[in-house]
């Protein structure tokens, strides 16, 4: 039944921790940074922060009902500090079924309920791993060669057949998560294969599961091939040609939704149309930022296929999508990317080390004279801000980094041409005297973003546009912005550097 509309003036929510119930394993936190003044104005702000892509209802805890969910049709029934709300996409109608020339035998793990399971914007690596149901008859095979080998050791001898069913089913479980799973990963799945298998190791083995790995390795590989054929978005920008070989195109950063497909019901002329409007409306003296949020959620797939498959200049980018530039859409692009809060997780993140990389700051302050020259400032201003300010513009003297490469100071007198020139990504501190002004974010000696209120969100916005535009993080900066990625943000943080594992 669809949502009536309100057609009365809403109560403004004022600013509230939502704890967001997207399934049973994708449960996310935010905040609201403004007060939405109306429902329609509160779905536009969840679309923007979770990334979504398709209509959705909100529910909400009833009092009134034990706390039972119940749809969330007013402002005012949301709770003044906290709030709890379940999010249930809406289903799209399914499209007319096609005969294929794909072999369907080999895509049995393609069937209707498997690409229902598989989403768009895929889930976060899970941990652990758990190994997924097979078919009935391949369970009944393993429950009985698990009981023989608790009796006597007895290994389960399965056919070719039945080996590779698994493996299949192994596969599109491990795609939902990632469609280039690490060499851990592969050995994390094998091994709690085994783990809740017994009876499927290997005779002469000592771990008992290394050959699962490797098959489940090719295994993977020729899984990625048919989706390929069958037009996946994602892996067909890694198809093999005759010319030079090119550089694999694949999530870097721990990014669930990489090169999404075009959601059904558009085609590439209708979201270039939609772009085209995006434009327009950046031009106007008012902006419709519900129109222009509803609008990039829509077009994320074509932004996606051109930063991916011919990855252009940040201000070519900037002149066909301009409204990526703002920090609403660059915390929506990244929530998009992620499923993750861009500026509440970092700051939270950054909250929780604070103490800590103070006091590494303060043990390696005899020997590293700008630790000891930062620490002094919280002399006169120890506030939770100032001290998140000279966490994070220590970091690099700490990790042994060059930090000219991440923090550049100007004056106001200076052109914006001059204090931009050889900084390819970074950070511009404008001051006068010694007031500071203004941060703003350069790429390719290029000013994007300005007018940004401190530090810290300086950097999150710079983060959050590098992933934005598929951009690498620079050399010189390898461990400052995988701490900013993997220790702050918490993304891709099951994998840390040695050096950045010693400061956590």
């Amino acid at each position: 039944m669809p949502r009536p509309q309100d057609v009365h003036t809403e109560i403004p929510v004022s600013k509230v921790l939502l704890r967001i119930i997207l399934s049973k394993d994708d449960i996310r936190k935010i905040h609201t940074d403004s007060e939405p003044e109306t429902l329609d104005s509160f779905h536009s702000f969840l679309k923007c922060k979770l990334g979504l892509h398709r209509d959705f209802v909100v529910q909400f805890q009833d009092p009134d009902f034990g706390n039972e969910f119940c749809n969330l049709t007013s402002l005012s029934e949301l709770p003044e500090e906290k709030a709890t709300l379940k999010v249930i996409l809406k289903q799209t109608p399914e499209s007319p079924r096609t005969d294929s020339t794909l072999d369907t035998a080999s895509l049995s793990s393609l069937s209707s309920s498997s690409l229902e399971d598989t989403p768009t914007c895929r889930r976060l690596w899970p941990d652990p791993f758990v190994t997924p149901q097979f078919s009935y008859d391949v369970e009944l095979k393993l429950k009985r060669g698990n009981e023989a080998f608790q009796e006597s050791g007895t290994l389960l001898n399965i056919s070719k057949d039945t080996k590779s069913e698994i493996l299949d089913k192994l596969a599109e479980e491990m795609y939902k998560y990632s469609a280039y799973p690490s060499r851990e990963q592969h050995d994390l799945v094998a091994q709690n294969l085994v783990k809740k298998h017994p009876c499927l190791r290997e005779p002469g083995s000592v771990k008992g599961w290394y050959c699962w790995k490797f098959s489940l390795q090719f295994k993977m590989g020729n899984y990625r091939n048919k989706l390929r054929v069958s037009g996946c978005s994602e892996l067909k920008v890694n198809c093999r040609n005759s010319g030079p070989k090119q550089k694999l195109k694949k999530a870097k950063k721990a990014e669930v939704s990489f090169l999404p497909d075009i959601p059904e019901g558009k085609t590439q002329n209708v979201l270039e149309e939609e772009r085209a409007a995006i434009v327009a409306e950046m031009k106007k003296k008012r902006v419709d930022w519900k129109k222009v949020t509803d609008m990039m959620a829509s077009t994320f797939s074509l932004r996606r296929k051109e930063i991916v498959e011919q990855p252009p200049l940040g201000a070519e980018v900037k002149a066909r999508w301009p409204a990526l530039f703002t920090d609403e859409q660059i915390e929506a692009e990244f929530a998009r990317l992620t499923s993750t809060d861009l500026w509440a997780t970092f700051v939270s993140g950054l909250d929780q080390y604070l103490e800590r990389f103070l006091q590494m700051y303060r043990a390696k302050s005899h020997c590293i004279q700008t630790l000891s020259s930062l620490l002094s400032l919280l002399d006169d201003d120890n506030s939770v801000q100032k001290k998140r300010a000279v966490i994070l513009r220590g970091l690099p003297h700490f990790l042994r980094e060059d930090p000219s490469k991440l923090l550049k100071t100007a004056e106001t007198t200076e052109s914006e041409e001059q204090v931009a020139k050889g900084v390819n990504i970074g950070i511009l501190l404008i001051q006068e005297e010694e007031d500071v002004l203004d941060f703003s974010v350069v790429l390719e000696e290029q000013i994007v973003l300005n007018g940004i209120r401190d530090f810290p969100h300086a950097v999150a916005m710079l983060v959050g546009l590098l992933f934005a535009l598929n951009i690498d993080y620079p050399k010189e900066l390898r461990y400052t912005f995988e701490v900013f990625q993997k220790v702050l943000l918490n993304v891709g943080g099951e994998q840390c550097s040695a050096r950045v594992q010693t400061l956590v």
